[in-house]
């Protein structure tokens, strides 16, 4: 099935938005993770930041959401990029 430029582009708007769903709690639990590792010196607002595997978790598990998200908005981005020159055509 061959979808018009518009509705392709509609598509991948709405990819867009559900990888950046996804990826916005990666993002929180590195940031976090980075808190842990290097701002908190055992005074953490949360005792689980004071655990180094915890933190050693949280930028592992944050970072790899982070790393496919990235993958995932360039991909589309280039494809919606690919739509939008066919439509200028």
């Amino acid at each position: 099935m061959h979808h018009t430029p518009e509705v392709q582009l509609q598509t991948l708007k709405q990819q867009l938005a559900k990888v950046q769903l996804i990826e916005a709690p990666g993002t929180i639990m590195f940031g976090l993770g980075l808190y842990g590792k290097f701002a908190a010196n055992g005074n953490a607002f949360h005792p689980l930041l004071n655990d180094p595997g915890v933190v050693s978790m949280l930028l592992g598990a944050g970072g790899t959401v982070m790393a496919w998200g990235t993958y995932k908005l360039v991909t589309i981005l280039r494809e919606m990029q690919r739509v939008k020159k066919r439509l200028a055509l």
